[in-house]
C-alpha cells in the first residue's frame, strides 16, 4: 500500500464530510484555501460559517513532506545525524455550532511514513456537548464502540481510555467533553495497541472511524437544531467555548507541536471558536443543568 492510496482516501473523505455538512446545514458553503508547505507538500483548508447550524467549522486536509524536525527525532529517539524524511497526511474537523444543545465535534485521521519505512496510523473522534445528553452520549459511544469492534475487540476499550486520559484539562480536574476514542502510533505487524494487525488492517480501521464522522454529526445537528435556548444558556455555551480553547492551547500535543515546528497557523488555529468568553470563577447554581453537565465531565464515565 502506497501512501498516494491514503492520501487520495483522505481526500475523498474530505470531499464527501463536506457534502453532508452543507446539506444538512443548508445555508453555508465551504470556502477553499490552497496552501503549500515550507517543507513540501500542503493542503486544502475549508471553512464553513454562519450557517443555518453551524457557526464555524473545518475540515482540512494535508499532505505535508519534508526532513523530520529535531522536536520530532527527539520524540521519535531518532539519531540526530540520520537522514529522516517524512510524509505526514491526514484530516481534521472541528465543528462549532450556534445552538448550545447542538454539541461541538472533533475529528482527526491521519498517516506518517518516514523515509526508511517506518509508519503508522493515528486520530481519534470526541464529542464536547455544551450540555451533556446522555441519550445523545449512548447513541455516540456505541456507534464508536460498533466501529471498532469490526476490526478488534480490544479498540473500543483501549482507545476510549486513551481518549479519557489524552481530552482532560488537568488545571480544571474535567474531561473536555465525553470523550470518545484516541489512538496514535499504531505501526502495522507490531504488538501493542495496534493489535499485531497489518498495514491494510489498520487502514480499513482509520477509514471506518472517518466514515463515520458525516452520520453521527449530521444525526445531532438535525435532532438539536431547533431546539429552543435562553441568554443564560447562550452564555454557558461561550464558558464552555473557553474550556475548548484553553484545551486546544495549552494541552493539545497537535496544536502545539504545529505552532513550534512553524506550521501553517490559520489551519492550526482553525479549531478555535468564532467567541469564547471567561468568567472568574464561575459555579453554577446547584441542581442546574449546567451543574449537571460538569458531574459528567470526568474519566471512566461507562456510555455503553
Amino acid at each position: 500500500m502506497r501512501v498516494e492510496e491514503i492520501e487520495a482516501f483522505f481526500k475523498e473523505l474530505q470531499d464527501r464530510i463536506c457534502s453532508a455538512l452543507e446539506s444538512t446545514d443548508g445555508a453555508a458553503r465551504f470556502q477553499e484555501d490552497l496552501w503549500e508547505h515550507h517543507s513540501g507538500g500542503g493542503g486544502r483548508t475549508r471553512l464553513i460559517q454562519n450557517g443555518n447550524v453551524i457557526e464555524k467549522g473545518g475540515v482540512n486536509f494535508s499532505s505535508v513532506k519534508g526532513e523530520v524536525h529535531p522536536r520530532l527525532r527527539q520524540q521519535m529517539n531518532l539519531n540526530p545525524g540520520d537522514d529522516f524524511h517524512f510524509t505526514a497526511t491526514g484530516v481534521s474537523i472541528v465543528m462549532h455550532p450556534h445552538n448550545p444543545h447542538v454539541p461541538i465535534i472533533h475529528m482527526n485521521v491521519r498517516y506518517f511514513e518516514l523515509s526508511n519505512g517506518t509508519c503508522w496510523f493515528g486520530g481519534g473522534i470526541d464529542l464536547t456537548p455544551h450540555y451533556v445528553v446522555e441519550e445523545d452520549a449512548h447513541f455516540f459511544h456505541q456507534t464508536l464502540k460498533a466501529a471498532c469492534d469490526k476490526h478488534h475487540e480490544a479498540f473500543y476499550p483501549e482507545f476510549k481510555t486513551w481518549a479519557d486520559d489524552y481530552f482532560y484539562i488537568p488545571h480544571r480536574s474535567e474531561t473536555r467533553g465525553i470523550g470518545g476514542i484516541f489512538f496514535d502510533y499504531l505501526k502495522p505487524d507490531e504488538e501493542g495497541k495496534g493489535q499485531g494487525l497489518s498495514k491494510e488492517a489498520l487502514f480499513a480501521f482509520v477509514r471506518e472511524v472517518g466514515e463515520n464522522f458525516a452520520p453521527v454529526y449530521t444525526a445531532l445537528m438535525e435532532k438539536h437544531r431547533n431546539d429552543p435556548f435562553t441568554e443564560t444558556e447562550k452564555q454557558w455555551q461561550y464558558l464552555r467555548r473557553g474550556r475548548y480553547v484553553e484545551f486546544n492551547l495549552v494541552w493539545d500535543r497537535g496544536t502545539k507541536f504545529g505552532l513550534e515546528t512553524n506550521g501553517r497557523t490559520e489551519s492550526i488555529l482553525m479549531s478555535l471558536p468564532p467567541q469564547a468568553n471567561w468568567e472568574y470563577n464561575f459555579i453554577p447554581e446547584s441542581g442546574s443543568r449546567e451543574a449537571e453537565t460538569l458531574g459528567y465531565l470526568k474519566k471512566g464515565m461507562h456510555w455503553v
